[in-house]
């Protein structure tokens, strides 16, 4: 295994082992509302801590982006990490969430860790290596049509801009898959999809940080990603679509009649 995904798996896994001690008591939890229906805990901070303790012990040099503290450091190398996506499922004691962790060599992504504590799921791959769960070789399923395809998704939760455009699409793909899925961590949902468990995935407005690690997984699972333009712009703009080779064009082509200006940018 490459040495820096065999940091970042152990920084994950670090994390997990925070988070799960932490899921046993969530009670005496300390929360505050970052923004109106967003959520951080002390668990992010702790798990974020421990992953850039981890990951700076071993390249002190490396720069870090990350949900909770930002920006540090400037380097070819770059850490993007989510400590936890998927805080309010969390919160509630929902067992679906992850940490996600991805490194960009010169802004491309190169390496990807999504670990699942709540099931002990590690989906691991590095750039033209393929993509792992727990070992074993992934690829995402063998759908070739948007009929019969189940398709992962996120509601706006946060910022309703664009919820008419977001309401257009789900009704359009309601009738024309065999059903949308929202289980509330977007890293999963990617992680998933390249694990053939759905056949495509699209949403509005991420982060970096929520998606980095997960687009690198489908891609080395066999599956196709871009911005809804289909476009490669979907790690700035965080509009992401994604699916296998043959579901990913009717699912863009269900999307497009949909988007106002803004999300073609």
């Amino acid at each position: 295994m490459h040495a820096m995904l065999n940091t970042a798996v152990k920084a994950a896994r670090r994390a997990g082992a925070i988070i799960n001690r932490a899921s046993n008591d969530l009670e005496l939890l300390t929360v505050r509302a970052k923004r109106d229906n967003d959520y951080v805990s002390e668990v992010d901070h702790k798990a974020e801590q421990s992953i850039i303790e981890t990951l700076l012990g071993a390249y002190p040099k490396h720069a870090i982006l990350a949900e909770e503290s930002g920006t540090t450091g400037e380097s070819e190398y770059q850490w993007v990490i989510d400590p936890l996506d998927g805080t309010t499922n969390f919160l509630h004691g929902f067992p679906q969430y992850a940490v996600s962790i991805a490194l960009l060599h010169k802004g491309q992504l190169d390496q990807a860790v999504v670990y699942d504590p709540v099931r002990n799921e590690l989906f691991t791959a590095s750039r033209g290596r393929g993509a792992f769960l727990n070992d074993r070789r992934i690829r995402v399923s063998r759908r070739d049509k948007l009929q019969g395809a189940l398709i992962g998704t996120g509601f706006p939760y946060r910022d309703f801009t664009h919820l008419e455009a977001y309401t257009g699409m789900f009704r359009d793909l309601v009738q024309k898959t065999s059903g949308l899925r929202r289980p509330g961590s977007a890293a999963l949902d990617l992680a998933w999809l390249a694990a053939g468990r759905t056949d495509g995935f699209f949403e509005i407005g991420l982060n970096i940080w929520d998606i980095a690690a997960g687009c690198l997984l489908i891609q080395e699972a066999g599956g196709l990603v871009s911005d809804f333009t289909g476009e490669s712009g979907f790690l700035k703009s965080g509009h992401v679509v994604a699916g296998t080779p043959k579901v990913f064009a009717p699912l863009l082509q269900t999307l497009q009649p949909h988007l106002t200006p803004a999300l073609k940018t």
